[in-house]
């Protein structure tokens, strides 16, 4: 036991979980910019990338007992350090074998980063007070995450505002004091977290790898059998598509119409810290949305108004344009998560949910990587605009596949309408439930998360900050964009 009260497991879980990411606000602006300065064209930006992608998919699954069987403390200092080692290449990497070596490291890291401190948490939680309530810390976490991510951000532009240092380029000055942070949440890590108990051992390990093919499998058969939970997954696939317009493409449009990289990247600074709060407002829409449409007809209408943000950063001829865009384009961004995360979890029963979701965030990371290759192509033979208009088509095309969802709301609510539950229609609309034995039995959806642009080096399971999720191991921790 660790000895630790709930009160001082919730201060150094939020301690811990503001450091993880407050080097990432740091990067977000110069992250893309920094490797054209060193040389590397935009294809060659969007091949790199994905190799964290890949990596991601190869190893989330395979690593899931990792943290059951060495224990949470060893994962996280292991990622971490791997965070810190890629972070310190980044800073001097200047060729495209090393930037790909550096998105490798960092696909390596967020696979082991993925579920060990929020399972820890809530270990620890529940080790000091077995009746306490955890849910509200792990709430916290995304508001926390939230402000670091937005104050690294705001300090990362003010950095490059401040020019170069001798020798050092005013892109590659936040690099080094995003090193110095991740050295400091390495020793906090170090220093903050206690295991709550001994680790399970190797078997834990080989059967987490063991098990790996069958829950793919699982997940792969409930496709084949729910049409509703088929098309909520494709969308997934050009959701990460289209991700890579403003993720990736933003500071490279930004520059295009401000004519100097170094100051795009000072405004993308002040620029990605309020497009946090304009995800958050949007997320916040969320309730008004259901009452409004419903949940699959909002999320099909946001699909297709994000396609127009989109297409409006790539044809806004002035700075002030492209950032409102981008503005609007996140706002649309965090109220159409917490539909299509709901969407999801109504298709799905039981132990089956878990599997689902996860596979939906993995559909996400081919979707970018494919996304990184073809756009940034367009964008170097074409034009950063053609490149944008088109990553915004594909984002308003996947609007039909939430038609399954919708005609399956409107069935189970006839069907319920005309029985003894038809009072509970609304609740359980949607509901083409998979389980294990055939259920209809809907799970609840999931509460509106406070999400945003929170890229380390790509998309966290789609671009945005995690909400955690309670869990052993190192399971993922419920992804949003």
């Amino acid at each position: 036991m660790s000895g630790l009260s709930v009160r001082q497991v919730r201060f150094r879980y939020l301690t811990l979980y503001g450091l993880r990411w407050l080097p990432t606000g740091l990067m977000i602006p110069v992250m893309i910019l920094l490797m054209q300065e060193r040389g590397l064209s935009l294809s060659e930006i969007g091949l790199v990338s994905i190799a964290q992608g890949l990596v991601v998919l190869a190893l989330e699954l395979p690593t899931g007992g990792l943290a059951d069987a060495l224990g949470r403390k060893p994962v996280l200092v292991a990622a971490w350090t791997l965070s810190l080692v890629s972070l310190g290449l980044f800073a001097v990497a200047d060729s495209f074998a090393l930037f790909f070596l550096v998105w490798a490291l960092q696909g390596v890291y967020r696979a082991l980063d993925s579920g060990p401190l929020e399972s820890w948490y809530v270990d620890a939680t529940l080790a000091a007070d077995p009746q306490a309530e955890y849910e509200a810390g792990l709430g916290f976490a995304g508001t926390v995450a939230g402000v670091t991510i937005a104050a690294g951000a705001l300090l990362s532009g003010g950095l490059i505002a401040l020019g170069p240092v001798g020798p050092v380029s005013a892109l590659t000055v936040p690099v080094l004091v995003a090193i110095a942070l991740q050295a400091v949440a390495l020793a906090a890590l170090l220093l903050l977290l206690v295991e709550t108990g001994p680790a399970k051992g190797a078997g834990a390990l080989r059967a987490s790898v063991v098990e790996a093919p069958r829950m793919v499998g699982q997940a792969f058969g409930l496709l084949r059998r729910s049409r509703v939970l088929l098309a909520l997954v494709a969308v997934e696939l050009f959701w990460g598509f289209g991700m890579v317009t403003f993720e990736s493409l933003l500071p490279v449009r930004l520059a295009e119409v401000v004519g100097n990289p170094e100051r795009a990247a000072a405004l993308l600074g002040p620029a990605s810290s309020a497009a946090w709060l304009a995800s958050a407002a949007g997320a916040a829409l969320t309730p008004l949305l259901l009452r409004w449409l419903g949940a699959a007809p909002s999320a099909a209408l946001l699909r297709i108004v994000q396609g127009v943000t989109v297409v409006g950063m790539g044809l806004f001829a002035g700075p002030v344009g492209v950032l409102v865009a981008y503005l609007a384009c996140y706002t649309v961004h965090g109220a159409s998560n917490p539909l299509h995360t709901g969407l999801l979890h109504r298709q799905v029963d039981g132990p089956y949910r878990t599997s689902v979701i996860s596979l939906n965030s993995m559909v996400g990371q081919p979707g970018f990587a494919i996304g990184a290759v073809l756009l940034t192509f367009l964008a170097d033979t074409r034009s950063v605009t053609t490149a944008m208009v088109v990553g915004g088509v594909v984002l308003a095309v996947a609007a039909p596949l939430y038609l399954p969802a919708w005609r399956a709301g409107r069935a189970a609510g006839a069907a319920t309408d005309s029985g003894p539950a038809g009072s509970m229609a609304e609740s359980t609309a949607g509901a083409e439930v998979v389980g294990s034995a055939g259920s209809s039995a809907g799970g609840p959806t999931a509460e509106p998360a406070v999400v945003g642009p929170t890229a380390d080096f790509g998309p966290v399971a789609g671009g945005g900050a995690p909400v955690p999720a309670a869990g052993s191991g190192g399971g993922a921790a419920a992804p949003v964009r």
